[in-house]
């Protein structure tokens, strides 16, 4: 199962449209089904497997523990794959119907899949399918069609995704730019024409607490952009409920930066970062992983962008999706660097690990 990759469960510097999202039965955006129904912020509400039509039969599986990294898959009584868990990560694969993503303005690119990436609201152990718990959650999440983490993720399309309010009136989702205009860079196409450094919370343009007590408030020259980082934190944190918090240091939760998400956020690494080598191992990958690349020219080591891995695309090629300033926020395309992770374009060059969060 999974029409792109799972893991193994077969055998100046280097640093926008959602087309189509077909097979979404819910329009709204979740925070993802957890066993607790977590809300984190917006009005919709977490789905149910009566939201839309079941992936596959909810009968008779079995759990089966694979390694490297340690992981537990759910099959279906034909030995499909139902569900993949692994050790230390939040993130849960499923089977879901097949969907496909595109944005015709800077790709031809289509990604199809039939993976639905979900939070699980603790990092997952070996065992814990046993649990009263998990099976109550599982037997809904298997017909579950409500968003997403990928529909949360491309409903911040830079090139006009629809506005979301929440009842206080907090637009939590719609298009997303990158930042503000940088007057110095002339070149559009520049990594630095539009200026990094735009977090969640100016997307958002709300003040935030972090749970240390740490408060900051929003730059409104920021309102509506989120850079690299700054996305993934808006989708993994804002919205599916992964804890927050606001230094490149280690802590609970997802740090600020790049590098700092890539050496100490949560989940576990599953491709090391190894220095200035390309990172190959693409197989070890699964939809959802975020993808880490070092794309300064003069610090090959240092990472400084980060993306999200969603499988391969109709060319078999490996596709990610990540708020770039050439596209002025979220996207899968091609504007100045292909949005793949293998071959020798300069973001393949530049990938350099993985983590599972």
């Amino acid at each position: 199962m999974h029409s792109n990759s799972v893991g193994r469960l077969s055998s100046p510097t280097r640093r926008a449209v959602l087309g189509t999202i077909a097979g979404i039965a819910a329009a709204g955006v979740a925070g993802g089904y957890a066993w607790d129904n977590l809300g984190h912020g917006s009005d919709d509400r977490g789905g149910t497997a009566a939201d839309g039509p079941s992936a596959r039969p909810t009968g008779a599986h079995t759990f089966e523990r694979l390694s490297d990294p340690g992981r537990t898959v759910a099959r279906a009584a034909d030995g499909g794959t139902l569900a993949t868990f692994t050790d230390g990560a939040r993130t849960a694969v499923l089977t879901g119907p097949t969907r496909s993503f595109s944005e015709p303005r800077t790709t031809e690119a289509t990604v199809s899949t039939d993976a639905w990436v979900r939070v699980l609201p603790h990092e997952w152990q070996r065992g814990m399918e046993k649990s009263a718990s998990f099976k109550a959650w599982f037997r809904k999440a298997l017909g579950d069609t409500s968003p997403d983490v990928f529909a949360v993720a491309f409903q911040y399309s830079s090139a006009g995704a629809p506005d979301k309010h929440n009842a206080a009136g907090v637009r939590y989702a719609g298009t997303a730019h990158f930042g503000p205009r940088n007057a110095a860079v002339k070149n559009p196409l520049d990594f630095a024409y539009y200026d990094e450094k735009s977090d969640f919370y100016d997307y958002l343009g709300i003040d935030w607490t972090f749970p240390d007590g740490t408060r900051v408030q929003p730059e409104k020259a920021r309102y509506g952009d989120a850079d690299c980082s700054g996305f993934q934190r808006l989708v993994w944190g804002y919205r599916m409920g992964i804890p927050l918090h606001n230094t490149n240091t280690k802590g609970a939760g997802l740090p600020r930066r790049a590098f700092a998400i890539a050496a100490d956020g949560p989940g576990r690494l599953v491709i090391p970062h190894t220095g200035t080598r390309q990172a190959t191992d693409l197989d070890a990958l699964q939809p959802g992983d975020l993808v880490f690349f070092a794309i300064i020219k003069d610090r090959p080591d240092f990472i400084d962008h980060v993306g999200m891995y969603m499988g391969l695309d109709e060319q078999g090629r490996h596709r990610f999706y990540s708020s770039r300033s050439a596209a002025n926020g979220p996207t899968m395309g091609d504007l100045s660097g292909h949005a793949l992770l293998d071959g020798t374009d300069f973001y393949a060059r530049g990938f350099r690990a993985a983590r599972r969060l």
